[in-house]
């Protein structure tokens, strides 16, 4: 079965929102089984809709519409759709009645222009358990159907949790089970990761389950997917997490997390795991890191704070640092360990590179200085991109150097 994704609203083709609702819906449709083989984004013109839910019909079994439900003039959805279905539309009371509900509870009065939301397709079925004020829509035309739901994550995951996706399976007919896990590297190439799994992705090829598929994150580094498919929940796993053995043998240690894991999510995890605490001074990650280890560990149990000195003077002051050395090696690993001395933790963490000094043109060079009982190292690794991009790559980098410190010891 074949399932396309229409994404509406001019803000999408104008840049002004990124669609991550299009690449939720592709996600999950892959994980039942069902193929998606387009995507399409079309701006709030009621023609061009028109003729974009048609295109789709021609080549799919069933088209998500996500967005263009709201109650103001360039929410023209269930217009365009009811076009396509050939009907007019036809006003709600159940649904303007849980518009209305929605403003009560809230101590508001309904603006009139909400009850527009209340008007559907005939022959059209709302979407039950409506989390918002746009109620998702089920709209059958002949074998095939149209879903509408609306742009707000939320509220789109929700209808399409409890609705569509398991209405989808039952018109699909299978009864197959397709679950993914994704583990996360950091230190290879993507060519480099590639070759390495060359010979295993070539006797995957053969058999066809399960599979393997690279994906590029950025600064969160380089996904392996495993992707497998069975008739039970039980069967799907196990090949899944036999298959994750043998690609953990070939990848080693540049495996740092799965599935929803952050590099910082597992450093904290680890840090509680050896009773260890950490502190961090960032000149190029400019507090980069404090954030994010800060988001995983609010109340301070192993991450003990940071500091952002980005002047010679506030290093001076605050860490007692009379030689300026920021953007050199000595430079990282006297800020690493006089950071564990400030902060009385177990380890000292510091970014500094050539990017931080005035006028010096660099490719990203940047040390990570780390400090612990036993001295001082420092790690030189040269990061791609503008100065922003080597801020963030800094952070991951430095996390991971200290993730394999502690695992090595």
């Amino acid at each position: 079965m074949r399932c396309e994704v229409v994404a509406i609203g001019t803000e999408l083709l104008l840049g002004q929102i990124v669609d991550t609702n299009s690449s939720w819906i592709g996600d999950h449709l892959a994980q039942i089984g069902i193929d998606s083989l387009h995507q399409t984004k079309v701006g709030d013109n009621h023609d061009r809709i028109v003729g974009a839910l048609k295109t789709a019909l021609n080549r799919s079994d069933a088209v998500i519409c996500c967005g263009g439900l709201g109650p103001t003039q360039d929410d023209i959805t269930r217009d365009a759709i009811a076009e396509v279905m050939g009907v007019k539309l036809e006003f709600d009371a159940d649904i303007a009645a849980i518009i209305r509900n929605m403003f009560e509870s809230r101590g508001r009065a309904m603006p009139d222009n909400n009850l527009s939301q209340a008007k559907i397709p005939k022959g059209a079925v709302a979407i039950p358990k409506q989390p918002g004020t746009a109620p998702g829509l089920m709209c059958p035309i002949g074998n095939q159907v149209i879903y509408a739901v609306p742009g707000v994550p939320y509220e789109m995951h929700q209808m399409m949790e409890s609705a569509i996706l398991p209405d989808l399976l039952k018109r699909s007919g299978t009864k197959a089970i397709i679950k993914s896990k994704v583990l996360k590297t950091w230190g290879h190439s993507e060519s480099r990761l590639a070759e390495i799994l060359s010979d295993r992705i070539e006797q995957l090829d053969e058999k066809g389950n399960p599979t393997l598929a690279f994906l590029a994150s950025g600064i969160e580094g380089l996904k392996v997917r495993i992707t497998a498919k069975g008739e039970t929940e039980a069967s799907v796993l196990s090949t899944i997490e036999k298959e994750e053995v043998i690609v953990r043998n070939l990848l080693g240690n540049s495996i740092f997390g799965s599935d929803d894991e952050t590099m910082e999510s597992v450093v904290i995890k680890l840090l509680k795991q050896y009773n260890l605490t950490m502190s961090v001074t960032e000149v190029t990650s400019g507090g980069i890191a404090s954030t994010r280890l800060s988001s995983k560990d609010p109340f301070g149990e192993v991450f003990v704070g940071g500091l952002v000195p980005r002047s010679s003077k506030a290093r001076k002051h605050i860490l007692g640092l009379e030689d300026d050395l920021i953007g050199t090696q000595e430079g990282a690993k006297n800020l690493a360990k006089a950071t564990r001395e400030f902060f009385g933790s177990d380890i000292g963490l510091a970014t500094t590179g050539e990017h931080d000094l005035p006028g010096k043109s660099s490719a990203g060079q940047t040390f990570l200085g780390i400090a612990d009982s036993k001295g001082e190292r420092v790690e030189l690794v040269k990061l791609p991109g503008d100065y922003e991009r080597v801020r963030q790559f800094s952070v991951i980098s430095l996390l991971n150097a200290l993730r394999l410190e502690i695992i090595k010891k």
